[in-house]
């Protein structure tokens, strides 16, 4: 594995004075795909934002590309290269598709750069080039999920945190999302941390992957042997045991790239 793009070192994160991460570390190497796995309240969702800086850590350290970002504010975090696609999309319902796209682009002030990437947006996202007047509102789920990934690529960004983009959303819907993410990792070269429920589909995607519980990395590794763990097959990916272990192991189909 190369040198990590991203590096987040013991770091602490807290709701008030409840513990979300403990001492959690991981490592994200440029062009790679990794995705965190777990339970509802495993913290995955707070280590995404205390990374992008929408929650300051107690203790640790967050580098990415050899500079520490931990507490500075989430605008100068995507200003240097990190955008967060949050859980829920999150998209303004009332201002139209453009309107939201040019809002991904608010740190920036090249124009003619700021056009060139919202016509890479339109190239992978063709429906919202042909929706680009209609407001965000009225986009289907899985249409406001492409929204949001696009908007977060207006910030031209080096690193994306995606939040369970595959929530809500249709078998066929998460295989054309993945199939973008696949794309833009392999043609952008773009670096993508991907929090996930849907474990089968994330680790189908991923390079490499963590396992959260309860705030800590209880596992990490090439997707590949996580997807292979017995634990991981029996609480993630619906293997069962029935007296003997069912003798079947997941296939991993690495159709997104």
């Amino acid at each position: 594995m190369s040198a990590p793009i991203l590096s987040v070192r013991n770091v602490e994160s807290y709701y008030g004075p409840i513990m979300a991460i403990r001492g959690v570390s991981i490592d994200v190497a440029q062009g790679r795909i990794v995705t965190i796995l777990g339970a509802n309240g495993a913290g995955k969702t707070t280590l995404m934002k205390t990374i992008s800086g929408v929650m300051d850590p107690e203790k640790g350290a967050i580098t990415f590309e050899g500079d520490e970002i931990q507490g500075r504010e989430p605008h100068k975090i995507v200003e240097r290269g990190i955008v967060h696609v949050p859980e829920g999309r999150e998209v303004f319902p009332l201002l139209t598709v453009e309107e939201n796209l040019s809002l991904g682009a608010y740190t920036r002030h090249d124009k003619v750069q700021i056009e060139r990437d919202r016509e890479l947006v339109f190239s992978y996202f063709p429906i919202l080039a042909e929706r680009r007047m209609a407001e965000a509102g009225t986009l289907s789920g899985g249409q406001q999920q492409m929204l949001a990934i696009g908007r977060g690529l207006m910030a031209g960004p080096r690193l994306m945190l995606l939040d369970e983009p595959s929530l809500g959303l249709s078998p066929r819907l998460v295989q054309e999302i993945f199939d973008i993410l696949a794309r833009l990792n392999r043609e952008q070269n773009m670096t993508i941390v991907l929090v996930e429920q849907n474990a089968a589909a994330a680790l189908d995607l991923a390079d490499d992957g963590y396992v959260m519980e309860v705030g800590r990395i209880v596992m990490s590794g090439s997707a590949q042997d996580i997807a292979a763990s017995d634990d991981i097959q029996n609480f993630y990916l619906g293997v069962q045991e029935d007296g003997a272990r069912e003798n079947r192991r997941w296939k991993r189909r690495k159709t997104w790239r």
